[in-house]
């Protein structure tokens, strides 16, 4: 059965790139066709993933399909956890896709997107079920390709052709790290089959391995210093796109980290601190660029920056568990790591396909110029809340649950004995700690400011999701909370996935009881989301029920006082806090960490006649004529990129000048260099002999 539907799946996304590149992008119908083929295609292999999980591994023998060597798909419970998780969620980002596409209204409909959507769809699913190194690094490279499609869509802008190449180089590099690192494991037992390099013993070669894979799927992930192409990759895709890029490709690193985790064994204990290490600083700086970003989709990509350092720090967990020989530790690191995988996935799928929508309604995604477009766009505004609502990390979402779990993961360190892995457990629990306080700031500046704020005057938006898109957000925003209330049964789900990784006992060692979650580790504590869906919300209106009796039916009165000055509610025009200005605290607290570059300048004054004195531009805001402002100006300097990649640039450039003076110079030179070279070759020659 699984054989067939993954057949079928691959035959829809086919049959979608064949209608896209040959009807082309002429009607709205045309449109739709090749993401509702995606949409097929993605069910069967959402079919074929429960299927897998809950039964015994499949091999799929396509040697004819390639002809060089031995080339197959394999299917267990960890690549079917993986298919169901992902393409549960293109489902409905297929859908949310498609009613993109009907619209004609401030969407960029190009030949070749939705190609490049089915590429990327079908890229997960070969590299999820590849059980060669041929196999994974052809789809590896073809999701390379896919990227560069989506994120090239709308090449005329200059900024965005920048990122499909920033794009473009991560994920080469990404590949050269992987084939490079699966080099040496086939060198070794001469066979490409991934499933026979287990045999490689401890040594220099294992752990140099080690660090290939890890450095190649956390480029995909992007985890600091390989996260600078997310900020610009992502908002350069076309609508829903970055929902495909960011909730189900970028999971194909976290994939390849599991199953090396059961290939590879016991890593070096110096990897596992630099891991934890890692994941602690991308998770921080991630949530801490959001915080101060005044545009929603950089927002959301430096968020999914955030969520790759926490993922891969409850993942360090389970590496320091295999490293201490400690299985019960390597399950509570593997279990919170893959629920984080599963909060991630859902809730930045939402954000995305909900972005895409305000942004195509509004024709911006400036924070400030948004103002109140949850008002407007309803559908697209909830799906955003209860999706920012997980990323955040509050209850009652799946978010809460998973960052729970990962929290508790990092408290486990007085268990092990070794001094630097507990430093670096205790490292990464702080930098995780802080993250998520940063975290609520982030987005509750979004949710308040921005979609629940008063609209602008003069706002205008257009059209929300069509039918299709709202079923799409719709199903969407259950995964985000209705996950949260079904937990346990999502860790009995998981422990068959991680089934060829650890025992699936010890996973269940998760529950404390049918509904109540524990870190695996019985008594340390407990919780259960499933009381929290009754009790919260009884909490609440037990609460609104007391407050309305004890202001005896003053409790929805409106009362009109004066605004304080910077007021948000009362306040219109210039004066009004804005989301700008709410993240101005946080800019100057960590101006060294943000490396923020501040600028001030003086504006003249305004005449009676509404000019300035001295170079006639209208002044900033509307002011009393007479008087002068001061005008200030915050930059924020990305770190890695300026002080690592355009040093680097800088050097490489020199260079590259120097190699084409080289190349214009004169002929006779070259010759007496030749000369020059041959003459102390055979000097050389002559000492030695």
């Amino acid at each position: 059965m699984t054989g067939p539907l993954i057949a079928v799946a691959l035959g829809c996304m086919l049959a979608g790139a064949v209608v896209d590149l040959g009807l082309g992008t002429s009607s709205a119908a045309v449109r739709s066709v090749p993401y509702l083929l995606g949409a097929a295609g993605s069910a069967c292999l959402l079919a074929a993933g429960v299927h897998a999980t809950l039964s015994s591994p499949v091999t799929i023998d396509i040697t004819s399909l390639f002809g060089v060597g031995r080339s197959a798909l394999r299917v267990d419970a960890l690549s079917g956890s993986f298919l169901t998780l992902l393409f549960g969620i293109s489902v409905a980002v297929s859908l949310c896709f498609a009613s993109w596409a009907w619209s004609d209204v401030g969407r960029a409909h190009r030949r070749a997107v939705a190609t490049g959507y089915l590429t990327l769809l079908a890229s997960v699913a070969v590299i999820v079920c590849a059980a060669d190194a041929f196999v994974f690094l052809f789809a590896w490279e073809a999701l390379t390709v896919s990227f560069y499609l989506l994120t090239s869509a709308q090449r005329g802008d200059a900024e965005r052709a920048g990122a499909a190449w920033a794009t473009a180089g991560i994920g080469k590099l990404s590949g050269a790290s992987l084939l490079l690192g699966f080099l040496l494991l086939a060198g070794r037992t001469h066979s490409f089959a991934i499933a026979s390099w287990s045999a490689v013993g401890p040594g220099a070669l294992h752990d140099a391995a080690w660090v290939l894979v890890v450095v190649g799927f956390c480029a995909k992930l992007g985890v600091v210093p390989f996260q600078v192409w997310i900020p610009v990759g992502y908002p350069a895709a076309p609508g829903p796109a970055r929902a495909a890029m960011a909730g189900v490709a970028a999971n194909v690193g976290v994939y390849g980290l599991w199953r090396f985790l059961a290939v590879l064994g016991r890593p070096p204990v110096w990897l596992v601190i630099v891991v934890l290490l890692a994941g602690g600083v991308t998770a921080f700086l991630g949530i801490l660029f959001a915080g101060v970003q005044s545009r929603l989709s950089r927002v959301v990509a430096y968020s999914s920056v955030e969520h790759a350092g926490i993922i891969l720090t409850a993942y360090g967990v389970a590496l320091t568990g295999a490293a201490a020989g400690s299985r019960t530790l390597e399950v509570v690191g593997l279990v919170a790591a893959s629920l984080q995988v599963v909060a991630h996935a859902v809730a930045k799928s939402a954000a995305f396909c909900s972005l895409g929508f305000v942004e195509a309604g509004a024709g911006t995604d400036d924070l400030d110029a948004l103002r109140g477009v949850g008002r407007r766009l309803r559908w697209s505004g909830a799906a955003f809340g209860a999706a920012a609502l997980a990323l955040a990390g509050l209850p009652p979402t799946v978010g809460f649950v998973s960052e729970w779990f990962v929290l508790e993961a990092l408290m486990q360190q007085f268990r092990l004995g070794g001094l630097a892995l507990r430093l670096g457990l205790a490292g990464a629990g702080a930098l995780v700690a802080l993250t998520t306080g940063l975290a609520a700031l982030a987005f509750i500046r979004v949710l308040g400011l921005t979609f629940l704020g008063r609209p602008a005057p003069g706002g205008t938006t257009a059209g929300d999701a069509g039918p299709l898109g709202r079923i799409g957000l719709v199903a969407l925003v259950l995964g985000c909370l209705g996950l949260a209330a079904a937990s346990p049964w999502e860790v009995r789900f998981l422990a068959e996935g991680l089934s060829p990784l650890v025992p699936r006992r010890a996973t269940l060692r998760a529950l404390k009881s049918p509904w109540v979650l524990q870190p695996v580790y019985h008594g340390f504590s407990i919780l259960s989301p499933s009381w929290l869906w009754i009790a919260l919300p009884v909490a609440c209106a037990g609460v609104l029920g007391l407050a309305a009796l004890a202001s005896r039916g003053r409790f929805l009165r409106i009362r009109r006082v004066p605004a304080w000055h910077s007021a948000t509610a009362g306040v219109a025009g210039p004066s009004s806090y804005t989301a700008f200005g709410f993240a101005n605290p946080l800019r100057h607290v960590l101006a060294n960490v943000l490396g923020a570059e501040r600028t001030r300048r003086l504006r003249p004054p305004v005449s009676s006649d509404g000019r300035s004195g001295a170079d006639g531009s209208a002044s900033p805001r509307a002011a009393a004529p007479g008087v002068a402002h001061v005008e200030s100006t915050t930059r924020v300097v990305e770190p890695v990129e300026t002080y690592l990649y355009q040093s680097v640039w800088r050097v490489v450039s020199k260079l590259v000048d120097a190699a084409r003076r080289l190349q214009s110079g004169s002929l006779n030179a070259y010759v007496a260099y030749m000369l020059g070279a041959l003459v102390v070759a055979l000097v050389v020659v002559a000492v030695l002999g």
